[in-house]
């Protein structure tokens, strides 16, 4: 009986744990397998391999009403996702979780967007890959919001080389201090519409660039780089619905097929764990304990090191419920800030308008991305705004719809329709909200869900920095399009809630010290090193960039830093 114990323990012990397998899970496994560690990584979603995609080749005709999810569906099962109104679609609805089935609540609204599956919301991203600078990591630190970031662009630069090879991202060099150049991919060109935007903007505001989408699409692909079940873009625009080119990155085609390929990986999906176990006598985890979702067991797995990677709000959501005496408020919650600082983009934004001329003129395909217009305002002292802090970018494109004249019926609009039509431009923008301590999620222990676990909280608003830089972020974008010869320009400014660019970010915060943020500047619990947390919710302050690529590379560093310290003998 006892050597079964001990081939039990086998069973469930291992060198590195992952809780999660998006974006910086999938990373995070890969990493720690190629440098021969035994890892776990839990999923508390169901299963999904790559190829799993059911709608990639359909046409809109080929779904329930031509794409469009019922309003009796979306009341019934996805009531909070939907506020969103482009969200929830027949295309993309099974990598959508169901409020119904995972609800919870809010003192302000918060539009928490996820998915609950293998590979999470990798599959689903947008895919924009933008360096952060140093206008970003100090920005803290020189106006007085939040806490200062323990690291520098130099910092991670280095890791930005490192993550932005392998993905592959797609982009142009510009020479922009506040989005620096990467190792890119030749870039999906600008069409004839945004190209003319582009030189038109910037004869008259030099300072902003309309640049093609730095995004993660192979448009070149070599296979001793580009490594898994990867391959070049074919140019469909169907990223999100799952690709069996593997061309968009994705954990599913690259991080977790790489990490499969070591035979260091175990990968158990419908986990859902718990909570993360504490040995005060060590003063390190043990291991986490998880709940299986389709039989009910509770397990308990062990290991050396544990990397949280369960996105923003779910990885501090087991934190908060890691409780112990050493810890009663959360794990490593020695400054109390776990669950605060909750940050995110907010947009609902922008503008758009009919570009005149250009009727001789098309393009090949559907690129998967338009422009990005980088960061102009609070650089230096010539952008300098007096109302308001940081700032805000866009993304944007052009292109030509299809005519559908009214009072033609029959053939006539059968043939009208294949007639492409004017040439319209749209930008959205994008702009930082800052890192209120008041922005918060936490968790009532008196409502447990279905799984046992408490009910996730949040009460989180944007503010009057916020409010002021929409105001400059939707009149410049109204003057780039006046600029750019556009007619018919009509302009928003739809506030949304945070969270609703699916951004989310802090909670977990890196900080010098322990008592003012939960991580030390190698993404490790202050005093409990044998911790990481490496995802969205380690976010210092939310930049105007798009995130995921600074996680990555903020993951592939902290592997790197824990696999040194394990060899060493000090962790």
């Amino acid at each position: 009986m006892g050597n079964l114990n001990i081939e039990a323990k086998k069973q469930t012990t291992f060198d590195a744990i992952v809780i999660g397998s998006g974006i910086s899970g999938g990373y995070a496994a890969m990493e720690l397998t190629t440098k021969g560690y035994k890892t776990l990584v839990l999923e508390r979603g169901r299963m999904v391999k790559h190829g799993d995609y059911p709608t990639a080749n359909d046409e809109a005709w080929d779904l329930p009403h031509n794409n469009v999810v019922s309003a009796e569906e979306k009341a019934l099962h996805y009531f909070k996702q939907d506020r969103l109104n482009w969200w929830v679609n027949q295309d993309n609805k099974h990598w959508v979780n169901k409020d119904s089935d995972y609800d919870y609540d809010e003192i302000g609204r918060f539009d928490w967007i996820r998915g609950h599956h293998v590979g999470g919301r990798s599959i689903m991203w947008g895919r924009h890959c933008y360096r952060w600078s140093d206008l970003d990591f100090e920005a803290n630190l020189k106006d007085g919001h939040g806490v200062d970031w323990p690291i520098r662009y130099k910092d991670i630069e280095p890791w930005y080389d490192y993550v932005e090879t392998f993905v592959g991202v797609s982009g142009q060099a510009e020479g922009l201090p506040q989005v620096p150049d990467g190792k890119f991919l030749k870039p999906f060109p600008l069409n004839c519409a945004e190209q003319s935007m582009r030189e038109k903007v910037m004869a008259k505001y030099p300072r902003r660039v309309i640049t093609p989408g730095r995004i993660a699409n192979l448009s070149e692909y070599n296979p001793e780089v580009h490594k898994g079940k990867r391959g070049p873009c074919q140019s469909r625009n169907r990223c999100w619905r799952g690709c069996f080119y593997g061309a968009p990155f994705c954990s599913l085609s690259s991080t977790l097929a790489v990490a499969e390929e070591t035979g260091n990986l175990t990968l158990r999906a419908d986990s859902i764990v718990h909570e993360i176990m504490y040995d005060n006598s060590t003063g390190k985890a043990t291991g986490v304990r998880v709940k299986d979702a389709n039989t009910g067991e509770e397990i308990e797995f062990n290991s050396r090191i544990i990397f949280c990677n369960a996105s923003t709000v779910g990885t501090t959501a087991i934190l908060l419920n890691s409780r112990s005496e050493a810890y009663p408020t959360g794990l490593g919650n020695e400054s109390g800030e776990l669950g605060h600082n909750m940050m995110d983009h907010h947009y609902g934004m922008g503008a758009s308008g009919r570009i005149p001329g250009m009727k001789d003129k098309y393009y090949y395909g559907r690129k998967p991305a338009g422009f990005y217009i980088p960061r102009f305002r609070n650089i230096d002292d010539e952008t300098k705004m007096d109302n308001f802090v940081r700032g805000y970018g866009y993304q944007g494109g052009a292109g030509r719809g299809a005519q559908t004249p009214a009072g033609i019926i029959g053939k006539k609009d059968k043939d009208k329709i294949f007639e492409p039509g004017d040439w319209g431009v749209s930008i959205t923008c994008f702009g930082e909200i800052l890192p209120y301590h008041e922005n918060r999620m936490f968790l009532n222990f008196d409502k447990p869900d279905k799984h046992g676990m408490p009910t996730i909280v949040f009460d989180a608003k944007l503010r009057e920095n916020e409010m002021k830089l929409r105001e400059d972020g939707v009149a410049c974008a109204v003057e780039m399009l006046e600029a750019a010869g556009c007619e018919d320009i009509t302009s928003y400014n739809a506030q949304t809630a945070v969270g609703a660019a699916i951004h989310e970010m802090g909670t977990a915060r890196m900080g010098h010290s322990k008592d003012t943020s939960v991580l030390n500047k190698w993404n490790q619990i202050h005093s409990v090193p044998n911790v990481f947390v490496t995802d969205g919710a380690c976010m210092t302050s939310a930049g105007t960039q798009n995130p995921s690529i600074t996680y990555m590379a903020i993951t592939a560093r902290a592997v790197d830093y824990a696999d040194k310290q394990i060899r060493k003998g000090e962790l």
